[in-house]
């Protein structure tokens, strides 16, 4: 086989694997994800696991007696009660003791500094997360029900110690239910138990259920958004479109969240628990997440208590994985995930020490270089030997051009004569295809690049790069619309690369392969930054040892 056949070959998987992405793969909302300045995520502490039998404790020789029966208060009097941390803040309706908002204190919407917290909830969708329900309807009216909170503050400030808010509602029949949210000023973790007090004259069988909900597009980017969960210790993801023919999932449950391209709102069992959760979307896009626990009795003056841990935050590796859990477990990039994990530690790591993540990329790509340094040296050096024949290639090729078994025959001859590998500098190239695959889903995803700016013009290393902003549309580009310099530049060095390579000897392969920078450019114009800048650097170094091994084996 031709070297310049595989070579098209390596660069047409590229190329189908960009323009699969960048003409089928569902794009998210543009108006969802607008470049914004980020701050940094703030340090957290490992948050130690809730006291036991806090999965489904109950109270039996301390029997419930079931208070005198008030008047329940009706919709219009509940109160909305917002809570702000260092880290959140997030108001928390009466009607249902259900979340309205969840604002994070180091993110923004926008890049501007003074944009609005981000909102981890659609503000447009009136929603019910932690909305408690028993799944068979054990209780009537729980399903409406408006709780009533042990604090008359409408703000409550958690700055230097735990608080917590307590919601109660009581039926008819004489069932208590009680939420306790829990706020630390250190954590994203927030606790939640939830008490069943049956002070009914009769008992009932259900299945607690507590429910997680937000408002998102069917349509999907490039990393996985939509409802997951780590079931018998390993990771499920559901896209949104598959919902509906997997909206049931069974096991052991660590946690179940609702996921997009940097953040989770995720609840957590203070231990694993057998059980179902059910997904359904409902109208307005909206996802819903059910954890439903076993089924169980509920018997007369007994009460029953659930522990949960709620998660809503960023999809930082570092901070999921000393919040315990295995909440880092939802950090994935894919079937090289194995690799890109590292790159991604060691990329911190770097910024640990220059806090620049844009020089973290060019440092990280460097270091990646130089670990394949000696398979790149392998394939230039066959390049440089395959280029020295060139010329007798195209002989053998006049002259047998009407006769290719013979043509090829007389090729694999030379071949052997001159001792050259025509698959030397193809396989090298192969192996170094899981890197780059692991490194741009690591940058896509990786929520340290979100609004991070690098130099100049690049205001977010998650986003585009654009000098200078049009007034007008252009066509495949997306918004903002400018030059997307640092993109022309990387296309500018995959031309100066293909023009050091041997061209192949099919004249309609080597204009296939000339036309490959331009293919990359104008995929490449809607790429984050910090990708482009990846590959542009990556480029630079190739040319660098690409003409060394040249001069070398001139």
């Amino acid at each position: 086989m031709e070297q310049g056949r595989v070579l098209i070959a390596i660069a047409l998987s590229f190329a189908v694997f960009f323009v699969w992405n960048f003409f089928f793969v569902e794009k998210p909302d543009v108006a969802q994800q607008p470049p914004a300045k980020e701050e940094t995520v703030a340090e957290t502490q490992p948050e130690s696991a809730p006291a036991s039998s806090a999965t489904a404790s109950t109270k039996a020789d301390d029997a419930f007696v079931a208070p005198e029966k008030t008047s329940s208060k009706d919709v219009a009097a509940a109160r909305i009660i917002t809570v702000k941390t260092p880290l959140y803040v997030v108001r928390i309706s009466e009607d249902g003791a259900v979340f309205k908002s969840f604002e994070l204190e180091n993110y923004r919407e926008l890049a501007d500094k003074n944009s609005p917290r981000k909102n981890l909830l659609d503000p447009e969708y009136n929603g019910q997360n932690m909305k408690v329900s028993l799944a068979g309807g054990g209780v009537a009216g729980l399903d409406t029900a408006v709780y009533e909170a042990d604090d008359s503050s409408d703000t409550i400030l958690v700055t230097d110690m735990e608080r917590t808010l307590s919601f109660t509602w009581q039926s008819d029949s004489g069932v208590v239910v009680e939420k306790q949210f829990t706020f630390s000023p250190a954590s994203y973790l927030i606790g939640l138990e939830l008490v069943f007090k049956n002070g009914s004259g009769s008992g009932f069988t259900d299945r607690a259920a507590v429910e997680i909900q937000h408002a998102m597009p069917k349509t999907g980017g490039y990393a996985f958004e939509g409802p997951s969960a780590l079931l018998n210790d390993k990771l499920e993801q559901v896209k949104i479109k598959k919902i509906e023919d997997n909206n049931r999932l069974t096991g052991s449950f660590k946690w179940t969240a609702i996921e997009d391209r940097y953040f989770m709102r995720s609840l957590i069992p203070a231990e694993p628990v057998d059980g179902v959760v059910a997904l359904a979307v409902e109208d307005k896009d909206v996802v819903v997440c059910q954890l439903q626990r076993p089924e169980r009795s509920f018997l007369p003056g007994e009460s029953v208590t659930y522990g949960y841990k709620v998660f809503f935050g960023p999809k930082s590796m570092a901070l999921l994985n000393s919040l315990g859990y295995d909440l880092g477990k939802a950090v994935q990039f894919g079937m090289f995930s194995f690799i890109a994990k590292p790159l991604l530690w060691f990329m911190n790591f770097i910024y640990s020490i220059i806090p620049n993540y844009g020089v973290a990329i060019i440092i990280l790509t460097i270091c990646t270089k130089i670990v394949l340094w000696p398979l790149g040296n392998k394939s230039y050096k066959s390049m440089s030997e395959m280029k020295k024949i060139q010329p007798l290639m195209a002989e053998v090729r006049e002259k047998y051009k009407n006769d290719k078994k013979q043509m090829n025959q007389e090729l694999m001859a030379l071949y052997k004569t001159y001792k050259i590998n025509p698959m030397g500098g193809c396989l090298p190239m192969v192996l170094q295809i899981p890197v780059f695959f692991a490194l741009y889903r690591m940058l896509y995803s990786a929520i340290e690049l979100r609004h991070t700016p690098f130099v100049l013009w690049i205001t977010d290393l998650s986003a585009p790069d654009r000098l200078f902003e049009f007034g007008f549309s252009i066509p495949f580009m997306q918004p903002p619309y400018g030059i997307p310099v640092l993109t022309l530049v990387m296309g500018a060095t995959m031309f100066l690369q293909q023009k050091m390579s041997p061209p192949p000897g099919d004249p309609a392969q080597a204009k296939m392969m000339m036309i490959m920078p331009i293919v990359f450019t104008f995929i490449f114009i809607n790429f984050s930054s910090g990708l482009v800048l990846y590959w542009l650097v990556n480029n630079v170094l190739s040319i660098s040892q690409q003409y060394y091994i040249q001069k070398k084996y001139a």
